[in-house]
């Protein structure tokens, strides 16, 4: 076991170009010893950008259009819109009316994620093998399950979701899957398909050799798992004049961590609720995510004889 251990993680970057480039450097920058990345690696929709006359392209971004000639304009454009996490498509006016089929925007959709995934992937091998930074990665809930068979492409980052991997004399287990959301997405399980994957991943753990967890899905009750409340027809609940919040996290997870005590569990999935607590002996943190803003949220956690010794949220 290395004597001391500093982990840098990160979760939820949603296809924010600046934040996975970011979240590359994250670990040299901050004299980190190996990267974790929590899930949520993928961007959540399209903008096409139409070329209307020769050398004149116009994109609608948060309702606002934009036009601009070739370029460092359409450069920049496309730089802002891979920043809050979408995918730009350049594309004529005949092919864009196309996608007005369903079939056709999520075929579109899917040949540019696949796209941008597959060069992700081939960034942070080259990135992460010079620096000789260890790097565990998995998908989350809001990933394609296709997300999983490009990351297992890597031939320096692994792999990691639903198997035990040695990190320097820790054992670590990784799910990407969360409980039920409002919005259907497309790798969620229910309480009790988390408990059986979880319940099996535990079956692969060594006794006695000190574990952490890695899962998208925070602990219910925890302070992790704090978000909006909302409605049936999904609208923020409020009282006294306050939008209202409620722990949304996983039962099984929570029931996980106290079955095993790992020395360190983390999560992501709400952006929101960036925080750390312990539950029992198990040192628990979700970073939070603002990928959106272009920025960087992290952790730092130090390990040393199989103790957490040190943690420090970081952003940038």
């Amino acid at each position: 076991m290395k004597s001391r251990l500093t982990i840098f993680f990160a979760s939820d970057i949603h296809g924010s170009e600046r934040v996975f480039r970011k979240f590359l450097s994250a670990a040299p920058f901050y004299g980190a010893d190996a990267v974790i990345f929590g899930g949520d690696i993928t961007g959540k929709a399209l903008v096409p950008i139409v070329e209307v006359a020769p050398g004149r392209f116009r994109a609608t971004l948060f309702g606002r259009v934009h036009e601009v000639e070739a370029g460092t304009g359409l450069d920049e454009l496309e730089d802002r819109i891979r920043t809050n996490g979408f995918y730009p498509l350049r594309t004529t006016p005949d092919d864009a009316a196309g996608l007005a089929d369903p079939g056709e925007l999520k075929a579109a959709f899917s040949r540019v994620m696949t796209e941008t995934a597959e060069r992700w992937v081939t960034l942070a091998d080259e990135r992460l093998r010079k620096a000789g930074i260890p790097a565990l990665m998995m998908p989350g809930n809001d990933d394609e399950p296709m997300i999983r068979s490009l990351l297992a492409q890597g031939d320096w980052i692994v792999d990691a979701e639903g198997r035990r991997v040695e990190l320097e004399g820790y054992q670590v287990v990784s799910y990407g899957y969360s409980t039920s959301t409002p919005w259907h997405s497309p790798r969620e399980v229910t309480e009790d398909g988390m408990a059986s994957a979880l319940d099996e991943l535990v079956t692969q753990l060594v006794p006695g050799q000190p574990t952490i967890f890695n899962l998208h899905d925070p602990p219910h009750g925890s302070g992790l798992d704090l978000a909006l409340k909302l409605t049936a027809d999904l609208r923020v609940e409020s009282g006294g004049g306050q939008p209202l919040v409620e722990p949304v996290g996983s039962t099984a997870v929570r029931a996980a961590i106290e079955l095993v005590q790992p020395v360190l569990s983390l999560h992501g999935h709400i952006h929101e609720s960036k925080a750390a607590g312990r539950i029992g002996r198990t040192v628990v943190i979700n970073p939070g995510s603002t990928y959106g803003e272009g920025t960087l949220q992290g952790v730092l956690v130090t390990l040393e004889k199989g103790k957490v010794i040190g943690q420090q949220f970081v952003s940038g």
